[in-house]
Parts: C-alpha cells; sequence; structure tokens
C-alpha cells in the first residue's frame, strides 16, 4: 500500500482591499448607515404613502396591460383602450378617497383584501358608467378581466407590502422612536404594551411628566422632564412621534404642547378620557368648535348576537356532520391507547355565569384515586396547558399540537353553551378569585364563551398573563361584529397550522403590570385582597 502524500494547500495573497481594511470597514458601515436611513424614511407614514400610491399605478398598469392583451374580442379598440388606461386611476382615486386598512397600527390583510376587492369593484361600476355615458361599446368582457386582474395583483401587491412594512416595524431600528406624555397607570401600561408587542412600530424612548408615578419609572425608559421639556427631549431622544396619555397637566398646558409638536413636524395620537367605553363604531361630530363624540354599543342580548348563536349552531351541527368520522377515529384511539374514557369533562363558567361542563378529547393519564393535587398557578397567571406534574399521553401531545382535543366543544356550541368565538371559560374557583384580583374580568361573562378567541390568537394560551387575557377579551366584546369573528377564525387556523405549543407564554408578562387597585379599565391587576 501507499501512503498518500499529504498536499499543503496554501491561500494565495491578496492584493487588493480586504474586510480587514479599515477603509473597507468605513465604506460598509457607511453603505449600512445610508441604507438604514434610506428604508427609515421610506417607513415613515408619509413617504410610505407615496410609495404605496406610485406601486399601486404600477401594479394597476400592468394589470390593465394584461387583461387587455388577453382580451381577444377587442371590438372597439379605441374604447377598450380607453378603458384600461382609465381604470387605474380611478382605482387610485378611489383608494386615495377613504382611509385604507393598512393605514392603521394594528393593520389586517385581510381588511386590506376586504378594502382592494370593495374598491376595484366600485371603479368597474364608475368606470362603465362613464363608457356608456360617452357612447362606448358596453365591454363588459374586458371590465371583467379588469375587475379580476386588478382584484389578484393589487391585493396581492398590497399584502405584500403590508407584509414587508410590518416585518421592518418590528425591528428596534426601524420602529417609531416615541414619547409618551404622562407617566401614570395608563401611560406606564401604554409603554409597557408597545415594547411586548413590537408590530405596533412605536418604540417608547422616554416619558414627559412634571409629576411620575414612583413605579413607571423604568431605566430604559426614562424621564426627560415635563410637557415644557419637549423640544429638549425630541433633540436628545430623536422622537419621531408623541402620544398624550393622561398626566396631571392641565389640558391648557396639553394643547400647548401639541401645537409645538406640531411645529416641530412630530406627529402626535393621545389616549381620550373614558376610553373604556370607546369602540371602532363610536362617531366624531361638531358642535360649534366643540368636538363631540357618539358612543355605539352593541347589546349582547339584541339580534345580532342572536344572529351570531344561531350561525353557530348551524355551524356546529354542519361541523359535527363532516367531521364524525375523525371524531369517532379519535376516541377510539384515545380508547385504546390509554386507560379512561375518551372525553374528558370540566366544569366551566359561562355567560352569565352559568356554569356547564365542556368538552375534550383526554389527551392526559388518569390520575390514581388521591392522587390529584390542586394547581395554584402563579400570581397575576392564568391556568391552563400543562398544570404541574405532565401527564399527557404522546397521543394527546399530538392532538393538542394539532388543536384536535378541542374538537369535541362543537357539542357545546350546538347546544348553546358555546359559540365559536368569545373568552376562553374558565374553572368556577379561578373565575370567582379572577372576579376579585382582576379589574373587569366579570364583563366576560356578558357574552358566550369561545372555543378561539381574540386573546388566543394574540399568544394568550396556557399559563399567560390573565390581565392581559382581560384586556384582550374586553376588546373583543366592545368591538364584535361578525368580521371580526371571521378574522379570529382565520387566525386561529394560521396558529393550528403553525403547531404552536398551547402552553407556549406570550411576551407579555403579568409581573409588567401594574399592580393597582384605583385602575380605570382593564390595563391592569387589582391588588390582592386575601390569600
Amino acid at each position: 500500500m501507499y501512503e498518500r502524500e499529504a498536499t499543503v494547500v496554501t491561500a494565495p495573497q491578496a492584493t487588493g482591499p480586504t474586510a480587514a481594511d479599515p477603509n473597507v470597514l468605513i465604506d460598509l458601515h457607511r453603505s449600512n448607515d445610508i441604507a438604514s436611513r434610506v428604508c427609515r424614511r421610506l417607513l415613515n407614514r408619509h413617504d410610505w404613502s407615496r410609495l404605496r400610491l406610485i406601486l399601486d399605478l404600477i401594479v394597476l398598469y400592468v394589470a390593465s396591460c394584461l387583461a387587455l392583451v388577453g382580451f381577444g374580442r377587442l371590438g372597439d379598440v379605441t374604447s377598450s383602450r380607453w378603458l384600461a388606461g382609465t381604470f387605474p386611476l380611478i382605482v387610485v382615486s378611489a383608494m386615495r378617497a377613504r382611509r385604507a386598512p393598512d393605514d392603521r397600527l394594528n393593520a389586517s390583510i385581510l381588511d386590506t383584501l376586504a378594502f382592494v376587492l370593495g374598491v376595484v369593484s366600485l371603479s368597474v361600476m364608475i368606470t362603465l358608467s362613464i363608457d356608456s355615458v360617452l357612447g362606448g361599446t358596453h365591454a363588459l368582457g374586458l371590465a371583467t378581466r379588469l375587475w379580476l386582474f386588478a382584484v389578484v395583483y393589487l391585493g396581492i401587491a398590497r399584502a405584500v407590502l403590508l407584509s414587508a412594512r410590518r416585518r421592518a416595524i418590528r425591528s428596534e431600528a426601524f420602529a417609531t422612536p416615541t414619547l409618551i406624555v404622562g407617566a401614570g397607570v395608563v401611560g406606564s401600561h401604554l409603554a409597557h404594551r408597545l415594547r411586548a408587542e413590537p408590530s405596533y412600530g412605536m418604540r417608547p424612548v422616554a416619558y414627559l411628566d412634571s409629576d411620575p408615578l414612583a413605579q413607571a419609572e423604568n431605566p430604559s425608559i426614562p424621564v426627560l422632564g415635563g410637557p415644557q421639556d419637549l423640544a429638549a427631549a425630541v433633540a436628545q431622544t430623536g422622537a419621531r412621534h408623541v402620544i398624550l396619555a393622561f398626566s396631571g397637566e392641565p389640558d391648557r398646558v396639553l394643547v400647548n404642547t401639541v401645537r409645538e409638536c406640531q411645529q416641530i413636524g412630530v406627529g402626535v395620537s393621545l389616549i381620550p378620557r373614558l376610553y373604556e367605553s370607546i369602540n371602532e363604531r363610536t362617531s366624531l361630530d361638531h358642535v360649534g368648535g366643540l368636538p363631540l363624540l357618539t358612543l355605539h354599543s352593541i347589546d349582547p342580548r339584541g339580534w345580532q348576537f342572536a344572529v351570531k348563536h344561531l350561525l353557530d349552531r348551524g355551524l356546529a351541527g354542519l361541523g359535527i356532520l363532516l367531521l364524525s368520522p375523525l371524531l369517532i377515529a379519535v376516541a377510539i384511539v384515545v380508547r385504546l391507547t390509554s386507560s379512561g374514557p375518551a372525553l374528558f369533562r370540566q366544569r366551566r363558567v359561562g355567560r352569565d355565569g352559568r356554569e356547564f361542563d365542556v368538552l375534550k378529547f383526554r389527551t392526559m393519564r388518569v390520575e390514581p384515586a388521591g392522587g390529584h393535587r390542586r394547581f395554584e398557578p402563579l400570581d397575576g397567571m392564568a391556568p391552563g396547558g400543562v398544570e404541574g406534574v405532565d401527564r399527557r399521553t404522546p397521543l394527546g401531545r399530538v392532538l393538542r399540537d394539532l388543536s384536535v382535543d378541542e374538537l369535541p366543544q362543537l357539542l357545546n356550541v350546538l347546544r348553546g353553551d358555546m359559540s365559536f368565538v368569545g373568552p376562553r371559560p374558565e374553572r368556577p374557583e379561578f373565575a370567582a378569585r379572577f372576579a376579585i384580583d382582576v379589574a373587569r374580568y366579570e364583563d366576560r361573562h356578558r357574552v358566550k364563551s369561545g372555543i378561539t378567541g381574540w386573546a388566543q390568537v394574540h399568544g394568550l394560551r396556557g399559563q399567560t398573563s390573565i390581565a392581559d387575557r382581560v384586556e384582550w377579551d374586553n376588546y373583543y366584546i366592545l368591538n364584535w361584529s361578525l368580521r371580526l369573528d371571521l378574522r379570529i377564525l382565520f387566525l386561529t387556523v394560521a396558529e393550528v397550522l403553525r403547531f404552536r405549543d398551547s402552553g407556549s407564554l406570550s411576551t407579555v408578562q403579568a409581573s409588567e403590570v401594574l399592580p393597582l387597585t384605583d385602575v380605570p379599565g382593564p390595563v391592569a391587576t387589582k391588588r390582592r385582597t386575601s390569600g
């Protein structure tokens, strides 16, 4: 045998500039800095609106050209070209006539697609009407193609833009530096929410308050004086937005603060008084020079919820019928793979405080007699997920990961105990405790409990903050609509397809919520009065 001689290969010496060259490092740093500045400027609300307008026009003209090229029977060529050339301008004008849903902080892709569908449909009708008045050829075939191409192309473009912007503003480097005027309970909760939910795109950098709350002081969010120090705080932090939360300053001082923000080119938002009663149906009017907000609430016992419950029962019956082979198969496998019943029953508190048995497929081993220990969640946290010793069976882990264990609750919906969407029901002993510990907890009992809810699709599943669950659930009740229900159902499907653990912790921690009793609304946990 011959030994193979090792060959040593030496790298050729670099003759040009390398990454270790200080000049190259400086150039790379400058390039990255320029790119970051350009991205931050494009993500600015006004510049982003201009960029989106340009892209909308490009996409719409591409869609019009494709619709025109693929239209075999052009008929009157001049009229067809006129329709295809005018249609994008009408669509853009209609979109600019009202605020788009993707301009909001909590922009939704579903709302954006619905907005595109509505605007494009209206624009097609306007285009055909103008063509008819001018004596055109009534090219319904071309108008249909314009509608189809525009909905698809513009919908995809808007969805991609919204996703890209949301991904970018989640980065601290591209989030908008924000000053909060008011370092009280509401101001500190606002800062906590903005930090816990970076998708809002606002990064709190400092408070302005002449008399800050001691518990609101945070080394990462300092108090830089009072509202009179606004200009200096903006210069020091680079803030581009100011939010007026509750503070002890008189209104005339805050009005001057708003005017100063407008003078130096800083955006302004405010949290209104009585915010616990303001929902998306609130309308703005004026009496002379005074703004007048009119509150429009939804009655949980009104006809809208009656329609919701009727749809719930109908869809639950249909779901049980369609999924009956799966339900039977899972029940059989549960019985064969571990001892115990196929279904797990547990008392929960629903609408009007009425108790009922919630149904699930059993996912854990049955405890031996006398082996049950009462579970005590951490202070400020909700129960759920794995409580104490992990007794999940191998099949149970799969059922939980796929949320298949929740399917028997279709029977609860069919019987009228639950709804598809609503606050998750809690065990009686915990519901009684949270009613004392958490502000406005019992408001959830105005509506039926749900298989999924607004809190769950925001990651508040398992042992997470009960105060944050209450906040999200009360938002759902206050702003309920069938559209919101559909949005929650779509988000739930997305969560299931990602195979997320039902006991995963949210980024919102209960320890970060101020434990005060005199909190206006659901923004904090009450101080424990017992135990």
